[in-house]
């Protein structure tokens, strides 16, 4: 995978995508296994916007019951199974609760029949070959054992415990990876650090698009059949430059927050717990009455989210405040004071713009748009060659895709199947992750720690022994580029030189798991930075400019 940028001066494309984010790179990928001749650009790098906030939940839609939404909930549940079956290494069940109070929404009996329903829509949520994959009805525990589970949450008309499954990403920055990964397998040709400066048009036709290449500022033109706006937060921003040719309404974004805490809350659960203050959405047929936090266990971590308030900025200017740290901080301890947590607690904090409804005038809490939209440009604003999505959630970013692509073959006028629901991602060859895991280990010669190739596998599924390779290299691209993180010195060779790393934070935060719980120290970051001043030629002024711009990644706005 290399950044070749002749590759997209040189050629028309089918297809050409904006946007390196999760619909994105799942678009690329659905279009090039269709035969379509793909061209992906990112303004920035791959997965650094949008879709670096995130839960790492894969969620069946369990919520969508108060709507009464039995098609999202089968949409949901159907991409929850497809994330396991294609990147087994990455997609793993993760059992949640619920606390139940009294009888009325919250009680025994309203979540007993939630949880029945939610069975009964998921009829079909297993079947796979991996018996590490099974997804076990969900149930109501006994008040004791609510207790045992979240210890200290309040005891007042506590009856029990709704339990259902749900699934974790171990790293959702290498499952978006591993999408572009197979994109780029199937013959589409992707970038990073190129940004699109606008529109080339005949007439009322897209012709394609002028780009900026960010680190040489040398612009040139892509030419396509048709093109995709998969912007996320910069949908407008992009659609802006078509001089006028907007759709009937901006959409609008909320601004989330995700927190990584030192502190791991509760073992092996993901807990949901109620906000004391009131919420309301109204749009719901039941309504729950209150905001729900989810904390989920993480490595050794917890990861606590997702606050939600209106945003009508810049999204480049879009930024995590200490005060928002605080109020989170603030409002997580009111609603379960056991937490106890402490701004020192807060390792890392995730944020990002999600497209949002409206913002409820009684509550001000920020109704989030409920379903994606794809936007055909022939037929809101006499555009032809121009499709643009509006994305919701990281779940169902390959099925949103799926659609896409369809919808793309309609207009080029192309027949060919879908076939990213069954087609393992890279690294995702693997029938059965325990006993693969077991075998790979055992495998190895002696001089590869037990831990390192657990470590690779993880991450990198059955990908993995391209970063063997490079550790084999020599005896110090075995080791960690610190003590206390398993990351290889091989993988941030592997990421400069098969994965376009081109920035310290590249490394860092995406390549890598090593950022991704917080700064992970000076002596991590200056070895990165000296391996790939190696690799990228970086002079010294070059890497002081690198580890201050990665710094600032962990540091809220004042």
């Amino acid at each position: 995978m290399n950044r070749d940028l002749a590759q997209l001066r040189g050629n028309h494309f089918d297809v050409i995508i904006i946007g390196g984010g999760i619909y994105g790179v799942t678009a690329a990928w659905d279009a090039a296994l269709r035969g379509l001749s793909v061209a992906l650009i990112e303004k920035d790098d791959f997965g650094s916007a949008t879709s670096s906030n995130s839960l790492k939940i894969i969620h069946g839609g369990l919520r969508y019951l108060q709507h009464a939404d039995f098609k999202r909930m089968r949409e949901s549940i159907g991409e929850r199974k497809t994330l396991m079956r294609i990147a087994p290494h990455l997609v793993h069940p993760l059992p949640c609760i619920m606390p139940t109070y009294g009888h009325a929404i919250k009680g025994k009996e309203v979540m007993t029949l939630a949880l029945f329903l939610n069975d009964l829509i998921g009829f079909d949520r297993n079947g796979l070959k991996d018996p590490g994959k099974f997804m076990p009805r969900g149930r109501v525990a006994s008040k004791e054992e609510c207790q045992r589970i979240i210890p200290g949450i309040d005891e007042a008309g506590l009856n029990g415990g709704a339990i259902w499954y749900d699934c974790q990403v171990h790293n959702s920055e290498r499952l978006l990876l591993a999408f572009l990964h197979s994109a780029v397998n199937a013959g589409a040709i992707v970038a990073n650090y190129v940004e699109m400066t606008d529109f080339n048009r005949d007439g009322n036709r897209v012709t394609g698009v002028k780009v900026r290449d960010k680190f040489t500022g040398e612009s040139f033109d892509i030419s396509a059949d048709l093109v995709i706006n998969n912007a996320g937060p910069w949908l407008n921003k992009v659609l802006q430059r078509l001089n006028g040719h907007l759709p009937k309404a901006e959409v609008e974004m909320s601004a989330a927050m995700n927190l990584v805490v030192r502190k791991k809350l509760f073992d092996k659960f993901a807990v949901g717990i109620s906000s004391k203050a009131e919420s309301k959405d109204d749009d719901a047929l039941v309504n729950k009455g209150s905001r729900l936090f989810f904390v989920t266990p993480w490595k050794e971590y917890s990861l606590i989210g997702t606050t939600h308030v209106h945003y009508d900025g810049n999204p480049e200017k879009f930024r995590i405040r200490e005060q928002d740290i605080q109020a989170f901080i603030d409002e997580v301890n009111h609603a379960y004071p056991p937490a106890n947590l402490q701004r020192e607690d807060v390792l890392f904090f995730y944020g990002g713009l999600l497209p949002m409804d409206d913002v409820n005038e009684d509550t001000g809490d920020v109704n989030l748009l409920k379903s994606y939209k794809i936007i055909d440009h022939s037929q809101q604003a006499g555009i032809d060659g121009l499709l643009s999505v509006v994305s919701v959630k990281y779940t169902t970013a390959r099925d949103v895709a799926e659609k896409t692509v369809d919808r793309a073959c309609i207009k080029l006028g192309k027949k060919a199947k879908c076939q990213t629901r069954t087609t393992p991602v890279h690294g995702g060859k693997i029938e059965h992750m325990e006993n693969y895991l077991g075998a790979e280990v055992a495998r190895q010669p002696d001089s590869f720690a037990k831990k390192s190739i657990e470590h690779l596998i993880q991450n990198y599924g059955s990908g993995y022994p391209a970063i063997v390779r490079y550790a084999e290299e020599s005896e110090e691209l075995k080791q960690p580029v610190s003590s206390t993180s398993p990351v290889l010195k091989a993988e941030v060779i592997y990421a400069v030189r098969e994965e376009m790393a081109m920035k310290l934070a590249d490394v860092v935060r995406r390549r890598t798991e090593l950022g991704s719980s917080g700064n992970p120290g000076e002596l991590a970051l200056k070895t990165c930075a000296r391996i790939m001043a190696a690799e990228l030629n970086w002079d010294e002024q070059r890497v002081s400019a690198e580890l201050a711009e990665t710094r600032a990644i962990y540091v809220a706005q004042t």
